[in-house]
């Protein structure tokens, strides 16, 4: 972890969606909240659905479920496929870009981003290196953290101190030639979930 920190991005489908709009996703994709996982509720959310945000608060048993996948990770037995973008969060607090870059990322082709926005340049050009210098990219990138800090503050909620503690966090699941995969930050690589459908 970096000694860069950052104010928490709000869990909210108009700020997240500005920061998006501000890096270049076109308006047409955005965010949705899923208020629940019953089928008559998730028929609400708009369609194709191109990857999910979870936010959840980081606990002792999310602690351990880290420690297992870290060692499903290292076994070498799930094979993540070679072109699932990864990218680690060594910046405080930094865990909503990252989730939102991880699902930028893995859809780029399906979302007709024009070749001069933020984030096109940023995926080309940190797409050939490894999570660890990709982070070390965004550490670095002005425009993205210029953005970041713009949409934290714009949440419902009054926006936290620098220092104050963060105790949720933000991960994403993307989709990834059929296969699901989830997109965290504080591990080491993508954990892969198995197939998938589209609907």
């Amino acid at each position: 972890m970096s000694a860069i920190k950052w104010l928490p991005l709000e869990s909210n489908p108009d700020v997240m969606n500005n920061f998006l709009e501000h890096l270049g996703v076109p308006s047409v994709y955005g965010i949705s909240d899923i208020v629940s996982l019953d089928d008559e509720l998730l028929q609400l959310v708009p369609s194709p659905v191109l990857a999910v945000l979870l936010l959840f608060p980081v606990s002792e048993k999310y602690e351990e479920y880290c420690k297992k996948q870290e060692e499903i990770i290292s076994s070498g037995e799930q094979g993540v496929d070679a072109s699932v973008y990864f990218m680690f969060q060594t910046i405080k607090n930094a865990c909503g870009t990252v989730a939102l870059i991880h699902a930028v990322a893995n859809c780029a082709e399906k979302l007709d981003l024009r070749p001069d926005s933020i984030i096109k340049k940023f995926i080309d050009d940190t797409k050939s290196l490894s999570p660890k210098e990709r982070a070390e990219f965004l550490e670095n990138s002005n425009e993205i953290s210029s953005a970041h800090e713009s949409s934290a503050e714009q949440g419902q909620t009054e926006a936290p101190n620098l220092d104050d503690k963060c105790n949720l966090h933000f991960i994403a699941l993307v989709q990834v030639n059929s296969k699901l995969y989830e997109s965290d930050g504080r591990k080491s690589s993508p954990v892969l979930h198995g197939t998938t459908s589209q609907r």
